[in-house]
């Protein structure tokens, strides 16, 4: 069976009719008789129990996928348990009505307040959500000892509050989680967003020994290996993404949703339905985690991502948002835009510029955002190299070029890339690209390189010149 009801006086027959004409099977149990019988000439099936009798209840169905509980508001308690005891595996849901005990309702998974007009919401998590749910607590329940939740490389906000988010999940369920990422958070804003709001995420070094977890979550990206530090063998068992896969994503439990802008606001609906309120902290991270990733709601951004942001706003911390806002910028940055600006080359609307050795690879996306506001400029490459990688930043405006597929097109061959339509990213090792050359010509021969892929991806011919050296002068190249 689909969906079971218990009790329907906290959503009322409009509700359950309308419930009974999705897709699935549904049946209604009630405490009463006449209601049992309205219901079934309204073309129902209901059915008279015992609504707080375990046996009684399960007499009807052995196998439950969703249980909607929605009693009078003095019955919640004994009805949730019975629901709980009868079905222990099947997505709860309790319906709440006007003066009902919301902590009679903690054992389900998600708890809505139908006084506050919550009908919508109500039939959305009772239909086809409710069984990704359902897979995504059992996932969570199912971890048997210490649960590593791994942001990408380098984290962003969306990546960082993801893993801090789910993290929180994971100890509602008595689960042992610690979040973790490799490389560094470089950009001024994502430190300040760590430091003001005390997130506790652990560096972990290349190599790290990972023996102490028993479990592995990935979020904001879904395979290890890429764009994380974890041998590519590395079994996973929970993975939460907004990004398209262009393979197949191998897990326990998956939820990947490209049709969202931010894998923060998948973690937000967690909350909400599982019923769990985040910290102020928390909930600060996840709303800066979606408007950044959807570049304050212009980029990618969909109906389910405003509903999220809408949901966050009060819990958030406003003050301590806008001081993650306005950081101070560092020495490194100011040199890698200055370097960047110096060093552009411009093919119609298309601006690259090779900054050579840098020792900070997040500077790079903050070159690209800016060199992207000068005038007639629509897309920026800007690559740099340290430790044996180049790292590349693309960024575009008002175009149609989708600048995950030219990367990935460009750079997979030899490296990593992938990223959205207006803003993605590469890293290739510096050896596949300067087999053979001097030292001083690795700078000459990674910009070649790196330049000719990614013009022959947009199919556009490079413009070589005239352009500006460092020194004001204009020439040629040889």
């Amino acid at each position: 069976m689909d969906r079971l009801v218990l009790g329907y006086d906290a959503v009322g027959t409009s509700f359950v009719e309308r419930l009974a004409r999705r897709p699935g099977s549904l049946v209604v149990l009630v405490d009463d008789d006449d209601r049992a019988e309205s219901l079934r000439e309204a073309g129902i099936d209901a059915r008279r129990v015992d609504t707080g009798d375990v046996d009684d209840v399960r007499t009807v169905a052995g196998d439950v996928d969703s249980v909607v509980v929605a009693p009078a508001a003095d019955a919640v308690g004994r009805v949730v348990r019975t629901a709980r005891a009868a079905y222990p595996d099947a997505f709860l849901m309790v319906c709440l009505a006007d003066g009902a005990d919301r902590a009679a309702a903690a054992a389900a998974d998600r708890v809505l307040d139908v006084s506050r007009g919550a009908g919508g919401g109500f039939l959305e998590c009772a239909g086809g959500d409710a069984l990704r749910t359902r897979e995504f607590r059992t996932a969570l329940r199912g971890v048997d000892g210490r649960l590593a939740v791994l942001a990408h490389d380098n984290p962003d906000p969306d990546a960082i509050a993801s893993a801090v988010g789910l993290r929180r999940l994971a100890s509602a369920f008595d689960v042992e989680a610690e979040a973790c990422y490799y490389g560094d958070i470089g950009h001024q804003e994502n430190r300040a967003l760590v430091n003001l709001f005390g997130f506790d995420l652990r560096n972990l070094e290349d190599g790290a020994d990972l023996s102490s977890f028993d479990a592995v979550a990935l979020v904001d990206h879904s395979r290890p290996g890429v764009n994380d530090g974890l041998p590519p063998e590395t079994s996973i068992d929970i993975v939460v993404d907004h990004h398209p896969p262009r393979t197949p994503v191998r897990a326990g439990f998956v939820d990947l949703r490209s049709d969202v802008g931010a894998t923060c606001t998948i973690l937000t609906e967690y909350f909400d339905r599982f019923g769990i309120e985040p910290t102020e902290s928390i909930a600060s991270g996840l709303l800066y985690g979606i408007r950044t990733d959807t570049r304050d709601f212009s980029r990618g951004v969909s109906a389910v991502d405003f509903e999220a942001a809408a949901g966050l706003v009060e819990a958030a911390d406003s003050d301590r948002l806008r001081q993650v806002e306005s950081p101070s910028v560092s020495v490194d940055t100011l040199e890698t835009v200055g370097t960047a600006i110096s060093a552009r080359e411009v093919t119609g609307d298309v601006l690259t510029s090779c900054v050579g050795p840098i020792a900070d690879r997040d500077t790079l996306a903050q070159a690209a955002d800016r060199l992207l506001s000068m005038d007639g400029i629509t897309t920026t490459l800007v690559f740099g190299y340290t430790d044996g990688t180049v790292f590349v930043s693309a960024r575009s405006r008002g175009i149609e070029r989708d600048l995950g597929e030219i990367l990935r097109e460009a750079f997979a061959q030899i490296g990593d890339a992938g990223g959205h339509a207006d803003m993605a990213g590469a890293q290739i090792p510096v050896g596949i690209l300067t087999e053979g050359a001097t030292d001083t010509d690795c700078r000459e021969v990674i910009d070649d390189v790196i330049t000719d892929r990614f013009f022959e991806a947009l199919g556009v011919t490079p413009d070589y010149g005239p352009f500006i050296y460092a020194d004001g002068a204009h020439g040629f190249p040889d």
